[in-house]
């Protein structure tokens, strides 16, 4: 009898811990990015004049922006948010900072639009597949336990996602994704920016939400790559981060 007790409390445990877990299939994250603009310009080190040095220190250490990914099971899109309360000249910022990206999780395929100065692109290709490294280092992030994980873009460009399982759709801020979880903090250190998620809302976007705009020129990453080279070739640090910005 005692141990048929045992039993019944062992399996009204496990019922009671799964019933806790609960899996998000759809909704919304609010992601605030941040860039360091003081040591992208240090780092480049660009102009050594006492002028611009001055210029510099008058500016925000920091560019703050937010955006939005709405998604379920099947599409997510992440574009350009709520403003952010300080604003920064546009050349100091640089090109691709306000992009929007479509993902089809069933076809693997991804649209994003962005800009690169004077010029709008359509990239229309398949999902990034990258190569990440799992970790045991966790995080919490907005109210979620995160795992650590970390992969490279651009043959040498270092990134780190914390992802949830709490949240089963492979997405995450810009053309990221292909975890087993929603990344909800990313970092690009070599572009001294983060992304961070602030807040997740339990919804059912509205299928109209899953659409963005086509006007651009359309091109895949595989060509946009080899352009964006040869444009900035003579740009030296700078055109080399403008081309990273561009891929992301």
């Amino acid at each position: 009898m005692k141990n048929i007790l045992i039993l019944i409390a062992g399996f009204c445990l496990v019922r009671q811990t799964q019933a806790q877990t609960i899996f998000i299939n759809n909704g919304t994250i609010e992601y605030e990015r941040k860039i360091n603009v003081h040591r992208q310009f240090e780092s480049e080190n660009n102009d050594d004049s006492e002028w611009f040095k001055d210029f510099l220190t008058k500016q925000p250490k920091f560019h703050t922006s937010y955006f939005q990914l709405s998604f379920n099971k099947d599409k997510a899109i992440y574009q350009p948010g709520k403003e952010a309360d300080a604003k920064m000249e546009p050349w100091m910022i640089g090109p691709a900072k306000e992009n929007s990206v479509l993902t089809d999780f069933n076809g693997l395929l991804f649209t994003s639009r962005k800009t690169v100065f004077e010029q709008t692109f359509i990239v229309a290709d398949s999902t990034n597949r990258l190569q990440w490294k799992l970790s045991s280092e966790t995080r919490t992030i907005a109210g979620f336990e995160c795992r650590k994980a970390v992969t490279v873009i651009c043959d040498s460009v270092y990134v780190v996602a914390f992802y949830t399982e709490e949240i089963p759709v492979s997405g995450g801020p810009e053309s990221f994704g292909g975890l087993p979880g929603m990344i909800l903090g990313l970092a690009v250190p070599r572009l001294y920016s983060t992304w961070y998620a602030t807040k997740v809302e339990l919804n059912q976007p509205p299928a109209s939400v899953f659409a963005i705009n086509g006007k651009g020129k359309k091109i895949t990453s595989h060509e946009l790559a080899p352009m964006l080279t040869s444009t900035f070739k003579d740009w030296d640090k700078r055109g080399q981060k403008f081309i990273w910005w561009s891929m992301l």
